[in-house]
């Protein structure tokens, strides 16, 4: 038997402090325990939401908000890529590990929904979220034991780079599927048209770095050009705005061809360097982009995820166990695997599958957007963000002993 409190409705800004000041107090004592603030965040919501206390349920005027945090996540992840880190990725034994740490957990997922008898593309989201390692997530937890800039730390970063390309590939082509007549000709013409929709935008992409570094070669050309723009422009955050325009007009495209806005804003702030821009100019995208979000819309999208949340519809607890262990054992085999078969060692490769665990922002934001599209159920989704809180939990331990034990 369910029991929930009365929900009382309190106005839209009453509501959107509470969330805000509960999500923001919950991150900071997540982030003092040296935890992802984003657990704290999610906590919030479950505790104001339907699960617990009842106070706030997530109303249209703050899914719109969620809908600007998301966008906002996958520009800071964006921006924490750059195209050489991309290719590094894709240069000679990481292909190989980057390959196998991805689509041995994708497969997995996937073999798990199939023995549950779900439905194909509740199986296929179910697959791609274990698959899915959060950039932002492994790169802070690597910053705080110092080993981002050491040569395993960025072979991390690197085939979590290419796992990330990857999903949201895949993330295009199951979202067109998911409107398709489940017939052979069908399913078979929405794959091939969509995959010829991502190459066309993917050589867009590239056309575009290929100008920028055309233009970057002569030097200081495009900040030359910034400045001179800026300097007519009045607006205190023009630099902002033109930073803003340049991600919307990617965003917009990929968006009018069919696939998810987040696949245009993704792979368009990537292209957003230093060489591009400056360092200076790039500081200030940096320091803008990442107020706005982590100081407010994200806090946001994360409370919205735990509002979400319903711990009373897990009814299947084995299929939740299962999903926890498969998502957490099938990254560190999939990583492991790929590392000795790139002749790394046995330590090395250890700590590679443990440093790729790390979910959290992207696989919430892949389930939330399978939950909003009527994918997957409410008892899926909230499956799926226990197991990103979990992996999560977990990875900063672990990474920290597979850390010790490659430097003996």
């Amino acid at each position: 038997m369910n029991f929930t409190l009365p929900h009382f409705e309190l106005p839209f800004f009453a509501s959107l402090l509470l969330l805000l000041a509960a999500a923001r107090l919950f991150g900071e004592i997540m982030e003092r325990l040296k935890q992802p603030a984003m657990i704290g965040e999610i906590l919030a919501g479950i505790m104001l939401g339907p699960s617990v206390f009842n106070f706030i349920h997530r109303t249209e005027e703050l899914k719109v908000i969620s809908e600007l945090g998301v966008f906002l996540l996958i520009i800071i992840a964006g921006l924490e890529i750059n195209i050489e880190g991309i290719l590094k990725s894709m240069k000679g034994r990481n292909i190989v590990i980057s390959l196998l740490a991805f689509f041995i957990p994708f497969l997995s997922g996937i073999l798990v929904g199939h023995f549950y008898h779900l439905d194909e593309m509740a199986t296929i989201f179910i697959g791609l979220c274990i698959a899915i390692t959060a950039l932002p997530v492994s790169i802070r937890i690597l910053m705080d034991f110092g080993k981002l800039n050491t040569s395993l730390g960025q072979k991390i970063i690197s085939i979590a780079i290419f796992d990330d390309i990857l999903a949201l590939t895949i993330l295009g082509i199951i979202l067109d599927l998911s409107n398709t007549e489940p017939t052979f000709i069908n399913i078979s013409k929405t794959i091939v048209f969509t995959i010829l929709k991502l190459s066309l935008f993917v050589l867009l992409i590239i056309y575009t770095y290929k100008l920028i570094n055309r233009f970057s070669q002569k030097e200081n050309y495009i900040q030359d050009k910034l400045n001179v723009i800026l300097s007519l422009l009045k607006g205190k955050e023009s630099l902002f705005a033109i930073f803003f325009v340049f991600i919307l007009i990617f965003a917009t495209i990929t968006e009018s061809i069919g696939l998810h806005f987040i696949i245009g804003a993704f792979f368009a702030s990537m292209l957003i360097s230093k060489e591009l821009v400056g360092e200076k100019h790039l500081k200030t995208i940096h320091n803008t982009t990442n107020g706005m979000t982590i100081g407010f819309l994200a806090p946001i999208f994360f409370a919205g995820i735990g509002l979400e949340f319903q711990f009373s519809a897990i009814e299947n607890f084995g299929l939740l166990l299962i999903i926890i262990l498969v998502s957490f054992s099938s990254k560190i085999i999939g990583g492991y695997l790929g590392s000795r078969i790139a002749k790394l060692n046995h330590k090395t490769a250890l700590a590679i599958g443990i440093g790729l665990n790390a979910r959290g922002i992207m696989e919430l934001v892949i389930a939330n957007i399978a939950y909003k599209a009527g994918i997957i159920s409410i008892e899926i989704f909230s499956m799926l963000v226990i197991m990103g809180v979990f992996t999560t939990l977990c990875t900063p331990f672990l990474l920290k002993k597979a850390f010790s034990l490659v430097e003996k």
